[in-house]
């Protein structure tokens, strides 16, 4: 072969290459259209048994709802995927992890088949520039997802990736870390934060579990101090919980059920709504408040 016929042939390999791969872009990009800008929820996933109770935090899920447009998928960040690095699920058919014990056996008879994305999976590890997200084949659905989520989608016809918190990290990294998904809201992803504002289950009075609203009263107190900094968009405040006195401290001794809902607010713009629902205390030292931005 002459050498100006080789030149040739090589460039129009590579031209052929780059055609190639423009192509699987549009097609990555027809899979996930552009679409007007889903809401944000922070949900007070609370005990495994709302999967099946039916009670008034259950019906407030299955509410709000209601006001939510279909979405293409579901990213959750969940409570009890607290491990050392930031992953994804990454498998057609996650497993349905019951991740507790000593509950009845209609529990872990409950079957909630949602699909996984390997799309979603990939354009999460693709949008977030702050730190190298890794996909995982191992995990799978949780009951802080699948307890929840199956009271918003019952028929399980929306696909859910799960996002690991990294418990190396403080809140300020996880606050910075959802501003690099908001992209994802535009691309028809519904992103759930899943944990409990306050979660102290050391101190939980399991002799008054149905009694209504029911706080002891530092739990009173913390809950009026951090609603009253979301409510009026004071995050920093929220992010630096450790500096808001011994009810907050008492609210959150360890950080994995918190830190889902500082997801959610990092992901919120200067210009949207927040809304609380289900804003009720539990067993004296749980909430079970949860909020919709947008």
């Amino acid at each position: 072969m002459k050498r100006y016929d080789f030149i040739k042939n090589s460039l129009l390999l590579s031209l052929g290459a780059c055609v190639m791969r423009i192509n699987d872009l549009k097609k990555i990009t027809d899979e996930m259209p552009v679409t007007p800008k889903m809401p944000v929820l922070f949900l007070g996933h609370g005990s495994p048994m709302n999967a099946i109770e039916e009670n008034e935090f259950v019906a407030g899920f299955r509410n709000i709802a209601q006001t939510l447009p279909k979405p293409t998928a579901i990213l959750c960040i969940s409570a009890h995927w607290y491990i050392n690095k930031t992953a994804v699920t990454a498998m057609e058919m996650p497993k349905q992890i019951y991740d507790f014990g000593g509950f009845p056996k209609a529990l872990y008879d409950v079957k909630y088949p949602a699909l996984g994305s390997l799309l979603l999976a990939n354009e999460t590890k693709n949008t977030v520039k702050k730190v190298e997200v890794q996909l995982d084949e191992t995990w799978g659905l949780d009951h802080g997802a699948w307890t929840v989520i199956k009271h918003l989608y019952p028929n399980a016809d929306v696909p859910v990736v799960q996002m690991s918190i990294d418990y190396t990290k403080d809140a300020q990294f996880h606050f910075d870390l959802a501003k690099d998904l908001q992209a994802l809201r535009s691309k028809g992803i519904l992103i759930i934060g899943s944990g409990n504002i306050i979660h102290n289950l050391g101190l939980v009075d399991f002799y008054n579990l149905d009694k209504d609203n029911y706080g002891y009263d530092w739990a009173i107190e913390s809950r009026a101090i951090m609603n009253q900094l979301i409510e009026k968009g004071d995050f920093k405040s929220l992010i630096q919980y450790n500096t808001l006195g011994k009810s907050v401290q008492l609210a959150i001794p360890t950080a994995e059920h918190y830190l889902p809902m500082i997801y959610s607010l990092g992901l919120k713009e200067e210009n949207e709504t927040l809304n609380l629902f289900n804003d009720k205390l539990l067993g004296g030292s749980l909430s079970m408040t949860s909020f919709k931005i947008g």
